[in-house]
């Protein structure tokens, strides 16, 4: 249940930009997403950390590439691995609000 609810987040931070345009409930959403914006890296690492930890293969995967995207400003600080994984998230970074709609419908049918 924790990976689900980590991508339900996850995927709100990503999918920011797009959820405005939800009928009715779209601006709170919105303004949930923007907060939750400010604390993206320490989400992204907990999302990595609790997929690895209670990994499903949907779940965990999504929660992983969720994760990598949302830490993408301190994966160049990670020696040895750091430019590799940043060359991934940028590259993932490019599907970003896709990966959020994504990551929101796989947390929400994880939990149903």
């Amino acid at each position: 249940m924790i990976v689900e609810l980590m991508n339900i987040i996850a995927g709100l931070i990503l999918a920011a930009g797009i959820v405005t345009s939800i009928p009715g409930v779209g601006g709170s959403i919105a303004k949930v997403a923007k907060w939750l914006g400010r604390f993206q890296t320490i989400i992204g690492i907990i999302a990595i950390i609790v997929a690895i930890l209670f990994f499903s293969a949907l779940q965990g995967t999504v929660a992983i590439i969720a994760g990598l995207i949302l830490i993408m400003g301190i994966l160049p600080s990670i020696p040895a691995v750091g430019s590799s994984l940043e060359k991934v998230a940028k590259w993932l970074g490019r599907f970003q609000t896709i990966i959020g709609i994504i990551a929101i419908i796989v947390g929400i049918w994880g939990l149903v």
